[in-house]
């Protein structure tokens, strides 16, 4: 049986092409676009303002092509952990993180991830490959909580700018009128900072930006992400801070803390010098531990002091709660290394 191409994921323009080649009104796309994002057809059946004939032809080639999640395991503290089946026998996971009146899901980009981040077990099970604008989509439309999703964070499995093409296709399909219509200031999509990419996110879309930063030593940086070789850190921000991003939309720092390594006044010094002139905050992580790793994580008071230290400079820091970890739902143990070794 030959496979069909799938629908969703799709932009107008995309579904105008297919319209225009399969010989249907040029109206028809902008139908078919409701049915995919608003209306949420699951099928061409279901599509049921297109003509009978319509709905035949494009079923000759195409689907709907959404999938439902293969698991799910759930935290103490609520959040879930969602994997999911993608083309190519591979896998993904996806974390929805509620939190009093905002419900937020965690999206991948990537099956595994190139950056080699030593921190990340993401980074441990090397890149299977990039995911598809409908794969990206698909977790946060097919999870059991779409309808109560508040915000959207590109911070799963894999860098958003390694795969800039279908990420930036992913966001236009969120944030047009045609598609679910979403206000840009509800996304955010988190980066190592690569420098030949950051520009055009920038100017192709309005989302917010969260920059991986968790050293502002140049070599130090280098030992634990090995990015930064090959695009400084240093460039990022100069290309930052020559941007205008306006009144709403905002530009953040991760930055995960290392017991003994990153922790220090020095690096407090040194992080207010490399963010002067930029309108920022800085989010507080602490490092959850994978196996074999030699880094660990300060205190709750140490990272309490370090904010206060950042918020004496002028800086505004906050500490990003650990949510999932009990079920490797935490920022940096998302893998799907052991679900590929017993599926």
């Amino acid at each position: 049986m030959i496979e069909k191409e799938k629908l969703f994921g799709k932009t107008i323009s995309e579904l105008s092409e297919i319209t225009a080649a399969t010989g249907l009104p040029s109206y028809t796309s902008k139908q078919i676009a409701g049915w995919l994002y608003t209306r949420g057809a699951s099928d061409i059946e279901g599509m049921t303002d297109l003509s009978l004939k319509a709905r035949a032809m494009l079923s000759e080639k195409y689907e709907v092509g959404l999938m439902p999640p293969s698991t799910v395991a759930e935290s103490s503290d609520g959040t879930k952990k969602y994997l999911f089946g993608i083309s190519g026998n591979r896998f993904i996971e996806t974390a929805f993180i509620p939190d009093r009146e905002r419900a937020t899901v965690c999206v991948s980009v990537q099956s595994g991830c190139r950056m080699g981040c030593l921190f990340c077990m993401t980074a441990r099970q090397g890149f299977q490959g990039n995911l598809t604008s409908g794969e990206i989509l698909n977790q946060f439309r097919s999870i059991p909580e779409h309808a109560s999703l508040t915000n959207i964070v590109y911070m799963g499995m894999g860098e958003p700018l390694d795969n800039l093409a279908e990420v930036l296709r992913s966001l236009e399909i969120l944030t047009s009128p045609w598609g679910y219509g979403w206000s840009p200031t509800r996304i955010t999509v988190s980066t190592v900072g690569i420098t030949g990419r950051i520009q055009e996110f920038l100017e192709s879309t309005k989302c917010h930006l969260a920059v991986s930063l968790h050293s502002p030593f140049d070599e130090e940086r280098q030992a634990m992400m090995p990015v930064q070789k090959a695009h400084p850190v240093r460039e990022v921000l100069d290309i930052i801070r020559a941007f205008d991003f306006g009144r709403q939309r905002r530009v953040s720092f991760e930055y995960i803390m290392f017991k003994g390594l990153n922790d220090t006044p020095a690096h407090v010094r040194e992080l207010a010098r490399i963010l002067n002139g930029i309108r920022c905050r800085i989010n507080l992580i602490r490092f959850h531990a994978i196996p074999g790793s030699e880094y660990s994580s300060p205190g709750i008071k140490e990272i309490e002091a370090f904010r206060d230290s950042l918020n004496a400079k002028g800086i505004i820091a906050t500490i990003r709660a650990s949510r999932g970890e009990d079920i490797s739902a935490a920022c940096g143990l998302l893998s799907t290394l052991e679900q590929n070794k017993s599926l």
